[in-house]
């Protein structure tokens, strides 16, 4: 059983609401992991989750990791998350969704959603129907349309970032990227890619998310699982899919130099990070170069302007160099020095935020 309250002080959560409606089939759980810097923003995943455990392991995880990007990505907000636990494709309603929206809406605005796998744009018009406390809304209703536009973006600069500090040039031209999911972000990821000349093979459980690949760029070698992607002759891994996919085996298997990609916990468990320096297999940590996604959403709370955004996700390349800077003085892996430079930002600001204002 999902131990709540963690194993340590690093992995306490401030609240987890479970939510249901029978009627409409919600069955949802909201996370907040820390709130030291402001409200908790992070998205609504919608899964099939195997059991409740399952998903609130899951919604867990992703908080904590919400917590630290956002720190990572200079941003005034703590993090958290939700999962709706369903089909998509089957369950998803205006009913379910505006009955989510209350459960938000209930919270008085200590957690703003957005979008996640299985929740898009136009789910976040239907569920700020009932709730204040939404980003990744549509363009027509005021938002920043889909964030994988800079969760993309950033990932490229944190791959660049990567590249310059593996090759001596932030340059992707002619390096092998093999790019393991091509949904959302994964797509966009290919044609920055292509457009920076690295040559792209990619993999995806959907067969029309690789046709959707290959209708554009029919030079894009395609290979049947992540697992072949791994043994693949590549210089750059980006793991675009689900969490986990770097485990024990996959590392063995593993002959890119660099690991950069969009996927969230993309560590099967801790040491994993050790077992990567240990093959001199350099590691973007996931939530420093993903976090252009909610560098978008979150200029949405100030009234969106792409410009600024973008201008904001371009820092990811700085931030990375800084962390692998920071690892190779002191000896750690770059997650270790990212954990280390998160929870140095989440403890300073949220100190301040104990100033009393006399009011």
């Amino acid at each position: 059983m999902t131990d709540v309250f963690g194993a340590s002080h690093k992995d306490v959560h401030e609240q987890v609401v479970f939510c249901a409606d029978e009627q409409s089939g919600l069955r949802a759980i909201i996370a907040i992991h820390n709130t030291a810097l402001g409200p908790a923003l992070g998205g609504t995943r919608f899964y099939p989750y195997e059991n409740e455990q399952a998903a609130l392991a899951d919604v867990l995880n992703l908080a904590k990791g919400m917590s630290y990007k956002n720190a990572l990505a200079g941003l005034d907000l703590g993090g958290g998350k939700a999962v709706i636990i369903g089909d998509p494709a089957r369950d998803k309603s205006e009913a379910l969704l505006r009955a989510y929206g209350r459960f938000v809406e209930s919270l008085g605005g200590r957690y703003i959603t957005a979008c996640d796998v299985g929740t898009y744009s136009e789910d976040m018009d239907v569920i700020a129907r009932e709730s204040r406390h939404v980003t990744g809304r549509t363009q027509a209703h005021g938002g920043a349309g889909d964030s994988s536009i800079l969760t993309a973006f950033g990932v490229f600069r944190g791959m660049r970032a990567s590249a310059e500090r593996v090759y001596g040039t932030p340059s992707l031209h002619g390096r092998r990227v093999g790019v393991e999911g091509v949904g959302k972000v994964g797509h966009r990821l290919v044609e920055l890619l292509r457009e920076d000349g690295a040559e792209v093979v990619i993999c995806d459980v959907d067969p029309k998310a690789v046709e959707r690949v290959r209708v554009r760029r029919p030079e894009v070698d395609v290979v049947a699982d992540a697992r072949a992607l791994a043994r693949c002759d590549i210089d750059v891994f980006a793991p675009c899919a689900l969490g986990g996919v770097l485990d024990d085996d996959m590392v063995t298997e593993l002959r890119a130099k660099i690991v950069c990609g969009a996927a969230n916990n993309q560590l099967a468990h801790s040491g994993v990070e050790k077992q990567l320096a240990e093959r001199e297999i350099l590691y973007a940590p996931d939530y420093v170069v993903n976090s252009g996604g909610v560098i978008q959403v979150a200029d949405e709370i100030e009234g969106f302007d792409m410009e600024r955004a973008r201008s904001k996700a371009t820092q990811i390349y700085d931030t990375t160099l800084k962390i692998f800077a920071i690892a190779a003085d002191e000896g750690v892996p770059p997650a270790v020095a990212a954990d280390r430079l998160a929870e140095r930002r989440m403890s300073e600001v949220g100190r301040i935020r104990a100033i009393w204002l006399g009011q």
